[in-house]
């Protein structure tokens, strides 16, 4: 009795483990039932090229088979291309892989400049009257070339610089005095005369300090101001220089912005160690002769070296495009220059994303920076240079922003997927011909279409990853029949 009791809990266990084994495998499907169908898929097309082979080629054609009923050559489905056809539509094949793909934010963006970096107005620190331009509108210019030659007639400054002349030749007439007291005996001069010209003097270095201070606020340096000391020469005309660009990107003025004609020669070397960066005068807004005020616009300079992308989001996408930021996620920008060509620029970071909604077209703005680049540089024969940048203000592009990643999916090209009312197709290589084969379109973008992985496809099979729509054209042309070339003609 024992005995039977133990064989009828074997069975039971069997059962169970029988069971769970099936629910365990089934729970799994997804895993290894494509591989066995592809198994499947090249042993029947195997089988199918030995078959066709010893029957001739009549039934090859007709007998091809990818291990699934909707891959079987139909003539009613099946497509034979010319060479020229295949050059015509551009066709390219290529080979269904499983890849990651990138689910995008699709934005609408252009190109600007970068507000208070990339222009700079060049304007008059004194009055005076323009004697040399030494740069022409839309040329390219470095930092620390001279632009401006400028002979001075602000009458403050000349009275000013007069005034401290006057000053300093006082302040020696005194200290000569007081040395020339010093020197006699001490029972002749009283000590009350030295004195009194030590206090005269100590008046005149208070005035000679507030002189000082008052050529600065007009705009001289200390350089400049020593050199009327020493020399004791008003500065006539003053020189201007295009600004230096500093690290960090940040726009300083070279020192001394204003420079005495003399100085040339002896700044030479010290210019050439300055960082330069490459400006193009935009504007010039004087001619030769003209008077100019202080703070008047001589010229505006451009710097296109760095530029932003600006997009225009809607409201509703907020979240992810914050999401994608905090992320730090690399946005790729699109260029179409015509409809057959299009350049995509990678790796775009975020450079901020605006706090505000536009009211009147409830759009949010973000940035991303942009890099240039020159696409040629020309100096002419007089010696002037002028770059053309690759990327320009005011050009219109798309933005790519990923918000989301699916793993193991097979992507193609918008092109290769053609649609004919509810279905979609692809065009799989079959020998000579193009198979139509029926898919699942599980997303699409505008440049990109996530196929479900069923079956109708695997990995490694080839297909047409471009001009998939005229090759439906060209299948429904041929199921309708062909035109009579001789209608319509009077022979």
């Amino acid at each position: 009795m024992r005995f039977q009791l133990s064989d009828i809990s074997l069975k039971w266990y069997g059962l169970i483990a029988v069971l769970l084994i099936s629910g365990i495998c089934w729970g799994v499907r997804d895993t290894w039932l494509p591989l066995v169908k592809q198994k499947f898929s090249l042993i029947n097309k195997q089988s199918g090229e030995n078959l066709a082979g010893s029957q001739g080629e009549d039934i090859g054609h007709s007998g091809h088979n990818h291990g699934d009923p909707s891959h079987a050559h139909e003539d009613s489905t099946s497509l034979e291309l010319s060479e020229q056809a295949r050059r015509n539509i551009g066709l390219i094949v290529g080979e269904v892989a499983l890849q990651t793909y990138e689910r995008t934010l699709n934005i609408p963006a252009m190109i600007v400049e970068r507000p208070g970096r990339t222009r700079i107005h060049i304007t008059a620190p004194m009055t005076g009257i323009v004697t040399q331009i030494h740069i022409i509108e839309g040329e390219a210019i470095r930092s620390g070339m001279l632009m401006f030659k400028i002979r001075l007639t602000h009458e403050d400054l000349v009275q000013a610089q007069t005034k401290f002349l006057q000053t300093i030749g006082e302040l020696e007439v005194e200290n000569r005095e007081i040395a020339r007291l010093e020197k006699i005996t001490s029972g002749i001069v009283a000590g009350k005369v030295i004195l009194e010209r030590e206090y005269a003097r100590q008046k005149l270095n208070a005035i000679l300090s507030a002189q000082k201070e008052a050529l600065l606020l007009h705009g001289l340096s200390e350089t400049q101001i020593s050199q009327i000391e020493s020399k004791r020469k008003l500065i006539r005309e003053l020189l201007v220089y295009a600004p230096a660009s500093g690290q960090g990107n940040e726009l300083q003025l070279p020192e001394p912005l204003l420079r005495q004609v003399s100085d040339i020669s002896q700044d030479s070397n010290q210019k050439s160690k300055k960082q330069t960066s490459s400006f193009v005068v935009q504007d010039l807004q004087i001619i030769k002769g003209q008077s100019v005020q202080s703070g008047q616009t001589l010229c505006i300079l451009a710097d296109f070296s760095e530029l932003y992308i600006k997009g225009n989001a809607f409201e509703q996408d907020s979240n992810e495009l914050h999401a994608a930021a905090r992320n730090e996620s690399a946005v790729s920008a699109v260029r179409e220059d015509n409809q057959l060509h299009s350049e995509i620029i990678n790796g775009l970071k975020f450079v901020y994303v605006a706090n505000q909604v536009v009211p009147s077209s409830r759009a949010m703005h973000f940035y991303v920076g942009l890099t240039n680049e020159i696409e040629r540089n020309k100096k002419t024969n007089d010696g002037h240079y002028f770059i053309d940048w690759k990327y320009k203000p005011g050009q219109r592009l798309r933005l790519r922003v990923p918000v989301e990643h699916w793993k193991n999916k097979i992507v193609l090209p918008i092109d290769a997927v053609a649609q004919e009312g509810a279905e979609f197709y692809v065009f799989l290589e079959n020998g000579d011909h193009f198979d139509r084969v029926p898919v699942h379109v599980e997303y699409s973008d505008q440049y990109s279409v996530v196929i479900a992985n069923d079956g109708s496809l695997f990995s490694g099979d080839a297909i047409a990853l471009s001009g998939a729509h005229q090759m439906q054209v060209a299948l429904k042309n041929k199921a309708g029949g062909g035109v009579d070339p001789h209608a319509g003609h009077n022979h």
